[in-house]
């Protein structure tokens, strides 16, 4: 894939501490915060975020507020969060960026690709004919950056409006 605003993530220094973690202790009403972070839910089980490096725009990460990489060892209510928002997330990509197709899915572990191992977390990708599959090697095509800040505005909103 190409996506050239990955490479500050990539190459940068990682931090120590877990941003799932750290979303998930931003007090209430606190907009400023909530923006930096890329926080667009946060429920008692679970919180929505926004991928800072994303693929596509509008990739979306769900996670149970708990600090977990064990799936089976979910609870049922942080599985039903997981899953409620990854059709809440679905859906407001589609009113958002109005997404042709959608990836969603879980890296679990270091082998399976997993960048945040020890917090797991469901991505919910936008996609579009043609964009960062296969085709950037063997058609030169490419992904096109939004801005996220911009993207978080237009997203905010709508996933206040859905309440815990």
């Amino acid at each position: 894939m190409i996506a050239p605003w990955r490479l500050s993530y990539i190459l940068g220094p990682k931090d120590k501490d877990c941003f799932f973690c750290a979303a998930g202790k931003l007090a209430e009403g606190d907009e400023a915060g909530w923006k930096k972070m890329l926080l667009l839910h946060r429920g008692e089980h679970g919180l929505v975020m926004m991928n800072r490096y994303p693929y596509t725009g509008g990739h979306l990460l769900i996670a149970p507020r708990r600090h977990t990489a064990d799936l089976p060892g979910l609870s049922a209510a942080e599985s039903a969060y997981l899953w409620e928002f990854s059709r809440h997330g679905v859906d407001i990509i589609a009113q958002t960026v109005h997404a042709q197709g959608y990836n969603l899915g879980m890296n679990l572990g270091k082998a399976a690709g997993a960048g945040i191992e020890e917090h797991l977390h469901m991505h919910a990708l936008p996609r579009w004919h043609g964009d960062t599959n296969f085709m950037h090697i063997v058609a030169d095509t490419s992904t096109v950056p939004v801005a996220i800040e911009e993207l978080w505005d237009q997203m905010r909103p709508k996933f206040m409006a859905i309440g815990s």
